[in-house]
């Protein structure tokens, strides 16, 4: 066990609250987990020096920070600062059958219901999921009562300061036949560590679109995951913006509960520099007629690293399963590196799944004639890039998003050169 571990863990030790049950299972399972290392298959290609060097520690203090705006995006602020949830940005009046609580404010009968759900979907195997179990102190639950539509996005920022370690928490809940789009946005600045988790219960009928910008860069470590359990012909559509950092490793695990569910995944990511990302995907169906459509792009540049492990699991009684999973790499310098592993595990008979993957570099002879037709070497870049990134942001369904992470990710690969 690293000595960071040992600190978290006797930290979590201190921390009395409604939470204790479930620190307490937390904390048991992290006293009998390994620290990961080059030998653990999960962890394999993301070593995990600069969680053990980081001078990040908790900030009690109160800091002024608020999210980057996005124009045109009118949303219910949901803003964690250095952890604590702040609840002066969530001042506007909730729409009718909506509601957003901290966990420590619940009445008895909720508070009971939200401990009984609270770390059910995450699956225990993450570790840095156990550590947010056992650190995370302002939960923020979220619920949407039966067969209503919430028109607002919920954004929920997680916002850190220099030097900051934060740990957040969010549990949502659709109730059946409702709708809602949940923005999760990681803000950081200058060298941070933060863990934050989320995970989705969308019951029966009901709709989630999902996205996940985890934009930090540079000294900042991120580890976080989003969770989801689908109910009987319930959908989600979730879109994942990365950029990489010191370390930024995310899990998604989307678990078909119910029949007929339906998910889409689309993720993104680009790095430079010496910058790591690495994104973990599991989907579990465990129910018939289930469906998964997931495309994954990376473009990688200098001596950056990027990790993808994406597996697709159909289980026994699965039958009339229909999933995808198709990965695409691009690699702008001959010292980039890719790693990845997709993968199906089916014990079902009767299901349609075809998986794959791709690593290529930018296309010089594309890249020779747009700088023959007077286009800059660094434009032509830039071009080419985009379209390779551009078919996923189209396939955003909120227009607003889709203009504001544009010109960032223009700017992105502007700053990312062929080599």
């Amino acid at each position: 066990m690293s000595e960071w571990l040992e600190s978290a863990i006797a930290r979590a030790q201190g921390i009395n609250d409604w939470l204790a049950p479930k620190r307490a299972h937390a904390l048991e399972l992290l006293a009998n987990t390994k620290w990961p290392t080059r030998k653990t298959e999960a962890w394999r290609y993301t070593p995990l020096r600069p969680v053990e060097r980081t001078q990040a520690k908790v900030i009690s203090d109160k800091v002024d920070l608020s999210p980057v705006s996005i124009a045109d995006l009118s949303a219910i602020e949901l803003v964690f600062v250095n952890g604590q949830f702040d609840q002066a940005q969530l001042a506007q009046t909730l729409p009718e059958g909506l509601s957003i609580s901290l966990g420590g404010d619940l009445g008895s009968a909720e508070q009971s219901d939200a401990l009984s759900v609270f770390s059910t979907i995450k699956p225990e195997r993450h570790i840095f999921g156990l550590v947010n179990d056992a650190l995370a102190q302002d939960v923020v639950v979220v619920t949407v009562a039966e067969g209503v539509e919430i028109t607002q996005p919920i954004r929920v920022s997680s916002l850190l300061s220099q030097g900051a370690e934060s740990h957040t928490r969010v549990q949502v809940a659709l109730a059946a036949g409702s709708r809602l789009t949940v923005i999760e946005d990681v803000q950081a600045q200058g060298e941070s560590f933060n863990t934050a988790f989320v995970e989705y219960n969308v019951a029966a009928n009901a709709r989630l679109e999902h996205y996940r910008f985890a934009l930090q860069t540079g000294s900042n470590i991120a580890i976080g995951g989003s969770h989801f359990n689908l109910h009987d012909h319930a959908k989600m559509n979730s879109t994942i913006v990365g950029f990489g950092s010191d370390l930024s490793r995310l899990d998604t695990d989307i678990i078909h509960a119910g029949e007929f569910a339906d998910a889409k995944l689309n993720a993104m990511y680009l790095l430079d520099g010496k910058e790591l990302f690495d994104l973990h995907a599991t989907v579990e169906h465990a129910k018939p007629n289930g469906k998964t459509e997931e495309n994954v792009r990376c473009i990688v540049a200098d001596r950056a690293r990027a990790v993808f492990n994406g597996r697709i699991h159909i289980h026994r009684d699965a039958q009339k399963t229909l999933a995808e999973l198709n990965n695409r790499n691009l690699l702008l310098s001959d010292k980039a590196e890719i790693n990845t592993k997709p993968e199906l595990e089916i014990y079902a008979d009767d299901v349609k799944c075809a998986h794959g993957a791709t690593v290529a570099q930018i296309d010089k002879q594309a890249l020779y004639y747009l700088q023959t037709r007077g286009v800059s070497r660094s434009k032509a870049q830039v071009m080419l890039n985009f379209g390779f990134i551009n078919e996923l942001i189209d396939l955003m369904p909120n227009a607003a998003l889709a203009e504001w992470i544009r010109p960032i990710i223009r700017e992105r690969f502007a700053q990312m050169e062929v080599k």
